[in-house]
């Protein structure tokens, strides 16, 4: 599937799901929170129903730090569904920063849709969400999804046992099997978030796909090829910031074409780390880069130059500045 965008990020994106709702119908629009564990496939699941990358995806628990919106259109209206932190477990700043974003999503969205993970057994942080999410405040406007039915040894029935048992009075009109990896159940799923959506007017013009700004999307896409290239600790201590980015005319054949230049930092919590972003004469920066590259070239309507570079942020994550700026905006 190929995108394109302008400098908001906010092109045509095909529909992610065939025939998921049909006829005419009141136009209806809600916020839809995106809620569940680290690496439930919440990211994944998003970018499939708006048939674009929105999110980024890494087996990396705790990828997703923002609440970040992707927008699907339909006959019946328009769903703006907001990519949450997974739940984690933690009194570290930094990852209750991530519980606040969800938590506040969760609570501002018309409707709560609750991903589990059938190749996983439940855990404390399952416990936790059901709990919340039982309250009927929640429970009025919740649907769950048991997400990764295609993988191997993936226990459905235990996901289902588990949502009979915390959330009994969830009815099974609002529970789906589904892999978002393979498109599976979607068709269903989008259906009942329409049914489920209040009558409205449109947040965003028909043709938006998400609202991110330029720089928050270079940013995450940078993010995501450094945290699949990196190991241990290392992904959950670099952000990325985007330091200038500029529309350049080229020269030569190419005259009257525009270039995208960027110059972009992989912010480290520690001197020591730098040489681990950099790699081996500088191996590993320049794999992050050309990866980056070539995303960004599909994504907006520019061939893009990058310019990366490793700066040091000292103990970026306990910097209440600092998380401000990069976490739950």
């Amino acid at each position: 599937m190929e995108e394109r965008s302008g400098p908001g990020g906010t092109s045509p994106a095909p529909p992610a799901v065939d025939d998921a709702v049909t006829g005419a119908a009141p136009a209806k629009a809600a916020f839809v929170a995106v809620v569940g564990r680290p690496s439930a496939g919440k990211s994944t699941l998003i970018n499939r129903l708006c048939g674009a990358k929105v999110a980024i995806v890494s087996p990396v628990p705790q990828t997703t730090r923002n609440a970040i919106r992707g927008i699907v259109n339909g006959p019946q209206g328009q769903l703006v569904l907001v990519d949450t932190p997974g739940r984690h477990r933690s009194e570290r700043k930094f990852n209750k920063k991530l519980r606040e974003t969800a938590d506040r999503a969760a609570a501002e969205a018309e409707i709560v849709l609750y991903v589990l993970d059938a190749s996983r057994p439940p855990g404390p942080e399952e416990e936790e969400i059901a709990s919340a999410l039982a309250a009927p405040a929640f429970l009025s406007r919740t649907i769950a999804a048991v997400n990764k039915i295609d993988v191997p040894g993936a226990d459905i029935a235990a996901a289902g046992d588990f949502l009979g048992l915390r959330l009994p009075q969830l009815p099974e009109a609002r529970r789906f099997n589904i892999s978002a990896l393979r498109n599976e159940g979607l068709s269903d799923l989008l259906r009942a978030l329409f049914d489920l959506a209040p009558p409205g007017e449109p947040f965003y013009p028909r043709e938006y796909y998400t609202d991110q700004e330029l720089p928050f999307r270079i940013a995450e896409i940078i993010r995501e090829k450094a945290i699949n290239r990196l190991r241990q600790e290392l992904p959950h201590s670099i952000y990325v910031e985007v330091a200038d980015t500029e529309l350049r005319e080229e020269g030569g054949r190419q005259r009257g074409r525009q270039r995208l230049w960027v110059r972009a930092f992989i912010m480290v919590e520690r001197e020591s780390q730098k040489g681990m972003v950099v790699g081996k004469g500088g191996a590993m920066i320049r794999a992050i880069r050309l990866a980056a590259q070539k995303d960004l070239d599909r994504i907006f309507d520019w061939k893009t130059e990058l310019d990366l570079r490793v700066k040091t942020a000292h103990e970026w994550r306990h910097n209440d500045e600092i998380l401000r700026r990069f976490i739950g905006r």
